[in-house]
């Protein structure tokens, strides 16, 4: 992104794909009908702690309802199918291929954004990935929520972090795009913690030998994305008897502070995804401010305005 040293900005995926299109793409939330393997016993059961029953996708249906809810305020817009709950890789092939394939058959829909777990990557899924990312505009959003093993196991992800390496170096050997997701906040970890999963995935992944294939959407030598949000504590999850009174930031300003440390530390070639989580308030019980998404996002811009500073100034 140009000038973002003196913009005190950040590299927003909105205003990426909106350059890249040429026209406002709105991403449509998907709910394609999947499972995920630490819900159904073959990894675990209950889900990790913070997920809700949804499977994280509380504001995701199906795409005609998607659009009747967004046409009115984007009448010209053109779309991004996010298959966002549960795990969207977890299915037979001919499954998957043709959910994919129904989604991009849809009026206006012009790409696909694909949430899984980094340990249901098969050979045959990463073939089909492929063959979609050679015809369509396509990333895959690896939920790794956090670096630290510890924290993984008290959240139950029920993978270790060198899954998540292994995927990313075979999604990015076909030149798949990867988003990963962090969440902050999660129980025990310090800010230095969720700052040093930061700086890992940002990392430049050719020091791992990790190289993409010749692919003009990305940077070959780093993730495509990042999506960072504060944890929620919402009604139905097992955080909500396992630990009823938690608060994963007391203030606003708390969480705009460490949402600016972190964009200091990543690279300016990689898209923000988001910086604010989503919850339905019925479901919402903290932090009580979280749904204020407008508020949270306008307390960074103005952040790093006052700070002069901007994404990836601390970046190395």
């Amino acid at each position: 992104m140009s000038e973002i040293s003196t913009s005190y900005t950040f590299n927003a995926i909105g205003a990426y794909l909106k350059e890249k299109m040429g026209r406002k793409i709105v991403k449509l939330s998907i709910d394609g009908g999947f499972t995920c393997p630490n819900r159904d016993g073959t990894k675990g059961t209950g889900g990790c702690i913070f997920c809700s029953a949804a499977g994280s996708g509380d504001l995701a249906s199906d795409i005609p309802s998607q659009v009747r809810l967004l046409s009115d305020k984007w009448p010209h817009a053109s779309y991004l199918a996010y298959f966002q709950s549960h795990t969207n890789t977890y299915a037979p092939i001919s499954e998957l291929r043709c959910k994919y394939s129904q989604a991009l058959d849809y009026p206006g829909v012009v790409g696909l954004a694909i949430a899984t777990r980094p340990d249901c990557l098969s050979e045959e899924v990463l073939d089909l990935l492929s063959e979609f990312n050679q015809k369509t505009f396509l990333w895959v959003e690896l939920g790794l929520q956090t670096i630290h093993e510890e924290t993984a196991k008290l959240i139950n992800r029920c993978y270790p972090l060198k899954v998540y390496d292994q995927a990313v170096a075979a999604l990015s050997a076909r030149g798949i795009p990867v988003v990963t997701h962090l969440i902050f906040g999660l129980p025990g970890e310090s800010q230095q913690q969720m700052l040093d999963s930061v700086r890992y995935v940002c990392r430049d992944l050719s020091l791992d030998g990790i190289s993409g294939s010749d692919n003009s959407r990305r940077c070959p030598q780093r993730i495509f994305g990042i999506k960072l949000h504060m944890l929620n504590l919402v009604r139905g999850s097992q955080m909500e008897t396992l630990y009823p009174d938690y608060v994963s930031f007391q203030s606003i300003e708390e969480y705009i502070d460490l949402a600016v440390a972190a964009l200091e530390i990543i690279p300016s070639e990689i898209t923000i995804h988001r910086l604010s989580g989503d919850a339905p308030r019925p479901t919402l019980i903290a932090p009580e401010w979280s749904y204020k998404k407008r508020t949270i996002l306008n307390g960074i811009h103005k952040a790093l305005k006052d700070r002069k500073t901007w994404q990836g100034r601390l970046a190395k």
